[in-house]
């Protein structure tokens, strides 16, 4: 059973691993390995790919045999999610929230989670129970870079991988911040591009992401 500080370590030293986490919603699985191949050969190993799609579990199946990558669920809600996604091969989950059930049920799974505070309060609720390390959801809708700045101030201990609204014009505004690790963003995997295969143009997009610093 993972404690809230083991968990923490975990998903800090991922979010380390690549200043940006492609956040994926993939319809068809016959994408996944080549898109995963793309990301992974750009400098972005580590991959979220949300539970948004009847296809999502078998892209984590298929993405969880590429070289290289660390693939993990994202929204994921519930225990049922949770383990559905430790099933399919997720080596770590991402919540927009955080609730005492999820937080218990990725515990219990050994499924490291991110997960998600867009207030102070949130946050601290969060640091109470031994969680450092989470993400800053929905960014821009919550005050972008400079209310997860702000944030920062009083609570330095907490580690943000700011998601939601965050693409390549404004990626640099919170991994300059103190408090950002990495950014989650969709950019890296146009929904175009993805559905002609273009995967020497996703690679060529990872490359820009994973060059990206503070």
């Amino acid at each position: 059973m993972l404690t809230a500080q083991e968990t923490s370590a975990r998903t800090l030293e991922l979010c380390k691993l690549a200043p940006v986490i492609p956040v994926l919603v993939i319809e068809d699985v016959t994408k996944a390995r080549p898109l995963a191949e793309a990301l992974v050969a750009g400098g972005l190993p580590v991959l979220e790919v949300t539970l948004r799609t009847p296809a999502a579990l078998e892209v984590i199946a298929e993405m969880a045999k590429v070289p290289g990558g660390v693939v993990g669920a994202g929204t994921v809600l519930t225990r049922a999610d949770a383990e559905a996604a430790k099933a399919a091969g997720a080596q770590f989950a991402v919540s927009p929230g955080a609730t005492d059930a999820l937080l218990a049920a990725c515990a219990d799974l050994d499924l490291p989670l991110l997960p998600g505070a867009a207030t102070a309060t949130e946050a601290m609720a969060l640091l109470e129970k031994g969680y450092t390390t989470a993400k800053f959801f929905p960014a821009e809708a919550a005050g972008g870079a400079p209310a997860l700045k702000a944030i920062g101030g009083p609570l330095p201990q907490i580690t943000f991988c700011p998601t939601g609204g965050v693409g390549p014009g404004n990626a640099r505004d919170y991994l300059a911040l103190k408090n950002t690790v990495c950014v989650g963003g969709s950019w890296v995997a146009p929904a175009d591009k993805v559905a002609s295969g273009d995967w020497a143009g996703i690679e060529a997009l990872a490359r820009e992401a994973a060059a990206l610093n503070g």
